[in-house]
């Protein structure tokens, strides 16, 4: 698409889509006349706010522009959680409302919208915002592919039951579906992996074969051997028979792992803790390692002991101790200062406790964050994802969930600071 023109003059040729969910009525005129100088569509400009919003655009396909009245925005967190889960990668996002709250404008822009214009809006100062959006639409973002920024991650659980798994498909969920990664999902639990179930999906014999026939493993093959969540979603498994015992070549899994980073934006790799004693080379490619713990005395024990054999086995990989179903009161075994005090290390993560959500989750068969967005639990592996991938980095400013604050300028950041 052309770069679109700054002018003040309609852009008959080279309109771009808007569409724009509003309560009131000063607020359409203003946004119709706006569009109309500057050659938006404005077909789509209709009253009504972010419920209608999520139920219009669930069915059609977003816009480069959606501009969402907040109202109170008693729930705007929640609702902004809502609208992500149906608006499409690349839609830039400005919203309008009655709140004067710099803590709600900061909290806006880290979640990926553009801007905040405060009621009643007035022609001057939504002119500035389209100007910066078309500005942000029409640089181009780059194309080259550069391997060496692919994350590969491995999810270890200390022990079993922490919810590693849990974390994993939530992360990969998360790189895929908030973060618009290319996200692969391999489950190397290849007897008893329930990766794929937490999806409703089955795991296939993609993985299988790969073991079997590891002179076989290329792009071609890869791409045929995983299944497919969703466009931006993979997921490498397996469910073996029990009754036939498996040693998968290390060279043939090593191979499938470098090809799996080459291939994908990000791989999340849920790494059971009993195969590293003879697998622990799959470490050497990894780029982070993440400990799921619990606060128990069995956890506290064995992390000193994987993050020892972690500093012999992957000392490029950064690693961060994540405690998971962590209880409001330290009602567990030990306290969290406790544990960092016996592991000597920091714990990165807190993950709340909150079993409801997670069993919804399985029973649903979708990712906790898909199934409550706005939850402190999905908002803490929001924030571990964001730190896995390097978001500073990696994230598209395009992205509804990307980090485009630098889009805004000095002049935003000062409006910020004085509302």
């Amino acid at each position: 698409m052309n770069a679109p023109s700054l002018s003040m003059k309609p852009l008959t040729d080279l309109k771009r889509s808007c569409a724009a969910f509003v309560n009131d009525e000063h607020s359409l005129q203003v946004i119709t006349d706006v569009l109309n100088d500057h050659g938006w569509t404005t077909e789509r400009i209709v009253q009504g706010g972010m419920n209608q919003a999520v139920k219009q655009l669930s069915v059609e396909a977003s816009p480069e522009l959606l501009i969402i009245d907040l109202g109170d925005a008693r729930e705007a967190r929640a609702d902004i959680n809502a609208l992500a889960e149906v608006v499409e990668p690349g839609t830039m996002v400005l919203a309008i409302g009655n709140v004067n709250d710099v803590s709600l404008y900061r909290d806006l822009l880290a979640s990926g919208l553009h801007d905040y214009l405060l009621k009643p809006i007035t022609q001057e100062g939504l002119r500035e915002s389209i100007l910066g959006i078309e500005m942000a639409l029409s640089t181009p973002t780059a194309e080259v592919d550069d391997p060496s920024t692919h994350k590969l991650c491995a999810v270890i659980g200390a022990r079993g039951g922490v919810g590693a798994s849990t974390v994993a498909s939530s992360l990969a969920w998360i790189s895929a579906h908030q973060l618009n990664k290319r996200a692969a999902l391999f489950d190397l639990d290849i007897y008893f992996g329930t990766d794929a179930l937490a999806f409703d999906l089955e795991p296939g014999r993609g993985l299988i074969d790969a073991i079997e026939n590891p002179g076989r493993i290329d792009s071609l093959f890869i791409e045929r051997a995983l299944i497919k969540e969703s466009e931006n979603l993979a997921i490498l498994g397996a469910e073996a028979p029990i009754t036939e015992a498996m040693a998968p070549d290390p060279t043939a899994l090593s191979h499938l792992q470098g090809e799996l980073k080459t291939n994908y934006d990000v791989v999340v790799v849920d790494l059971p803790r009993q195969m590293l004693p003879n697998y622990g080379y799959l470490l050497q490619q990894v780029n982070e390692i993440l400990l799921v713990v619990d606060l128990s005395l069995c956890a506290a024990r064995d992390t000193i002991r994987i993050l020892s054999y972690l500093k012999e086995f992957a000392p490029e990989a950064k690693v961060r101790i994540i405690a998971n179903k962590v209880a409001s009161s330290d009602s567990g075994e030990v306290t969290k200062a406790d544990f960092e005090s016996s592991v000597e290390a920091k714990i990165d993560f807190t993950l709340p406790m909150d079993a409801k959500t997670v069993v919804l989750a399985a029973k649903k068969g979708k990712a906790v964050p898909q199934i409550a967005g706005s939850s402190k639990l999905a908002n803490q592996i929001r924030a571990v994802a964001r730190t896995m991938i390097g978001e500073d980095e990696s994230g598209s400013k395009n992205s509804f969930w990307g980090k485009i604050n630098g889009l805004l300028g000095p002049k935003a950041n000062k409006e910020a600071k004085t509302k």
